[in-house]
């Protein structure tokens, strides 16, 4: 088991986790959360170099992707970067990359209700230059976007994040209490307060919150 306390906030650089290779040659991970080596709960971010191909399998409690750069492909299409989607449980695929990726993978998390099924590819936001936030999706109490706060605008607030938060930081930097929370940095709170959250300049986070 890796970081399944919840209770406890957590901070982690993925600058500074070293790559773990998979199964499958050409694909690497980088652990942040896991209950078991190969199944159940886990988030990490995951490498495909140029070429590489992993099996087809399935997801019986499902499977969130975001594509943080390069191209992700399986048999629903080519997803570029800032593309986003969900394979609710019992969904199966065999995914690959002709030039590579980095993709941030979120598996078995879903509801029990939750069967949808969602590809929402490359939003505009992804590079925008204005503050804005995108719903990417909400089931229940779960909700998730991706936010970009200019010149330190206190667009959070915005949204309802009281309560259990988890955050990507994609680029720039913003400030939660004594932490610095750079780019490649993965937050989660049980307790997320907007009291601690100050944003200097520029930033843009994938945040999702209402899911623990």
């Amino acid at each position: 088991m890796l970081n399944m306390d919840f209770t406890q906030p957590l901070f982690i650089d993925t600058n500074k986790v070293n790559w773990v290779v998979s199964p499958m040659p050409g694909v690497y991970r980088k652990p942040l959360a896991r209950e078991e080596a190969e199944r159940g709960h886990a988030t990490s971010l995951v490498r495909y170099d140029a070429g590489s191909v992993f099996r087809p399998h399935p997801h019986p409690l499902g499977e969130e992707i975001l594509v943080l750069q390069g191209v992700f492909s399986d048999e629903q299409g080519d997803f570029s970067a800032g593309s986003y989607f969900r394979n609710p449980p019992g969904s199966s695929h065999a995914p690959y990359s002709v030039e590579g990726c980095l993709l941030l993978v979120k598996l078995h998390q879903f509801q029990n209700a939750d069967l949808n099924q969602v590809y929402i590819n490359s939003p505009q936001i992804w590079s925008s230059k204005a503050s804005e936030t995108f719903p990417l999706y909400q089931f229940g109490s779960e909700r998730v976007w991706l936010v970009r706060i200019q010149n330190g605008e206190n667009i959070l607030a915005e949204l309802d994040l009281s309560g259990s938060v988890e955050l990507f930081m994609i680029s720039g930097q913003a400030q939660y209490g004594d932490e610095l929370i750079s780019s490649g940095v993965w937050l989660r709170d049980a307790d997320f307060s907007l009291a601690h959250w100050s944003v200097a300049s520029n930033c843009f986070i994938w945040v999702k919150s209402g899911h623990f």
